[in-house]
């Protein structure tokens, strides 16, 4: 059982990492995205409205999966915890 849990603890950690990382890198492109949009002429509001919409809705996705994975992380742990 001691394996099982390390196991789990090493996923749950790369899991967070990765999440983290993924995080720092939507927050630069979103920055990007944003400043090249705002001043883009050519693009109209409507459009501009489109993809502002789509970033919040792809940044509450993650969150919201992240949220699924933490949870099912624990569920193992704590079905690891019954077992010992």
């Amino acid at each position: 059982m001691r394996i099982t849990k390390e196991m789990i603890a090493l996923n749950k950690t790369v899991f967070n990492d990765y999440f983290v990382a993924r995080n720092v890198l939507y927050e630069q492109t979103a920055r990007l995205v944003n400043k090249f949009w705002e001043r883009s002429p050519i693009f109209p509001e409507n459009g501009k409205k489109v993809v502002f919409e789509w970033m919040r809705n792809y940044k509450i996705g993650c969150e919201s999966f992240k949220n699924i994975v933490n949870e099912n992380f624990k569920q193992l742990e704590d079905l690891s915890d019954k077992s010992t």
